[in-house]
């Protein structure tokens, strides 16, 4: 600018920077532990403490460990407080006292359900509470081992402004605890609501804050329940529990294999057996088809329960363009059996055969496995864990297995058919 628009006078403004501020020093201030090197570190504060449930201390990596903060999420009516309540109960008889702080019910509620599954203990305490106050007044009461609150959406914090159960209040409650937590050495539990879509209810940071995050999932229809582990700091994030509810509370399934393969005398077309990896663990599978006519009116319908709708798409393609069975006018409905969902690529050849078998009507031989990921070429690519997925089909009694070329040995009593292709694989079975 050449003239001021003030004064009117020429070459008179000048160009000014802005002022910077000075910097502000940071001292050096107190430490809460000496820096040590990491030989010298102790483990006793890490170390899992097993809760004499296997199917729970399977999922967390050996069990709860100490100051851990635990984030247990599922749909209403699943069973979350009927095992957390289980769980405190093992706690209380091995471990110490353990607390179970409820927000929803009331203690006599709580003491009703532990008498119907056989929970009662001295150092099982019970509260119900909706204070966070009143919360950390039990704990300083008590000096549990184990805090179990349920849940974390219906207590309030009085200190921090917003609505019961929104970001602001669930976030705020869940620093304190974790803070309480950390402080005093004590394993925590919180009970989460979901979303509609299955999503952990409230703020994000809630599972930031937390140190292992759990989903309780289980049709309401079936008594099978499954935990997983969405998130672990001190274990395995991949694990898998099996428990069954019933009028005894929940029970742990050691061997759930049988609950998703169905027991017959004679095959059946439309049907195929494959090997699943949940975490570390192989469990057996069945996979059913059903190919029927669509009356010639209109689009033919695709239907799936418990597989993944775009992969059973794209094998109903390959199956039809490079296996040669026609399915263009043809219903398909694909289905896992138990409620067991089924998401792995490992699953494809089993799928494509009882697809097949159910066009030509021709069941799959009794006794028969198959493990396959399934191209787009028609081509059957190996999967990982093939040694120990054929060693539990093995053990279940299987005599035989569809798998890829190159799959490794067989296990003892276990014949192999190695096939290249799809096309081979319908050729050598029928």
């Amino acid at each position: 600018m050449g003239r001021c628009p003030e004064c009117q006078a020429w070459g008179s403004v000048q160009e000014v920077g802005a002022v910077a501020s000075p910097l502000r020093s940071v001292s050096a201030g107190p430490v809460s532990a000496k820096a040590r090197p990491i030989g010298q570190v102790e483990l006793a504060g890490a170390r899992a403490v097993p809760t004499g449930i296997p199917e729970f201390d399977r999922v967390l990596g050996g069990g709860l460990v100490p100051g851990a903060v635990l984030l247990v999420a599922g749909e209403p009516g699943v069973g979350k407080s009927t095992l957390l309540l289980e769980v405190a109960h093992r706690v209380a008889a091995t471990n110490g006292p353990s607390l179970v702080v409820s927000g929803e019910e009331s203690a006599a509620q709580v003491r009703l359900r532990a008498e119907r599954i056989g929970a009662l203990h001295d150092q099982l305490y019970l509260a119900a509470e909706t204070e966070l106050s009143a919360v950390l007044s039990h704990v300083e009461d008590v000096n549990p081992t184990l805090l179990v609150l349920d849940s974390v959406q219906t207590i309030r914090s009085p200190a921090v402004d917003g609505t019961d159960g929104g970001a602001t209040q669930v976030r705020a409650v869940a620093s304190a605890l974790t803070a309480v937590a950390k402080g005093r050495g004590m394993t925590t539990i919180l009970v989460g609501h979901v979303t509609k879509d299955g999503a952990i209810a409230g703020p994000r940071a809630l599972e930031h804050l937390v140190d292992v995050v759990i989903s309780f999932d289980g049709e309401r229809h079936s008594t099978l329940r499954m935990v997983r582990a969405t998130k672990n700091r001190f274990g395995p994030a991949d694990e898998i529990g099996c428990f069954e509810i019933g009028d005894g509370g929940v029970v742990g399934v050691p061997d759930p294999s049988h609950l998703f393969v169905s027991r017959r005398s004679a095959p059946v077309p439309g049907s195929c057996v494959t090997v699943t990896m949940e975490g570390s663990r192989p469990l057996l599978a069945e996979v059913q088809a059903l190919v029927a006519s669509s009356g010639g009116g209109g689009s033919p319908r695709r239907a799936v329960s418990g597989l993944d709708s775009q992969r059973v798409a794209m094998v109903n393609a390959v199956v039809e363009r490079r296996g040669g069975v026609k399915l263009a006018d043809a219903d398909v409905f694909a289905a896992s059996v138990g409620g067991v969902r089924i998401v792995e690529p490992a699953a494809d050849l089993a799928l494509a055969l009882a697809i097949a078998s159910a066009s030509h009507d021709r069941p799959v031989p009794l006794g028969l496995i198959a493990l396959g990921e399934v191209g787009l070429s028609g081509e059957i690519r190996r999967v990982g864990g093939t040694a120990r997925r054929l060693a539990e089909a093995a053990r279940q009694g299987y005599t035989a297995a569809l798998v890829p070329m190159d799959s490794g040995p067989a296990p003892k009593g276990m014949r192999l058919i190695e096939v290249p292709d799809l096309g081979a694989a319908f050729s050598r079975l029928w």
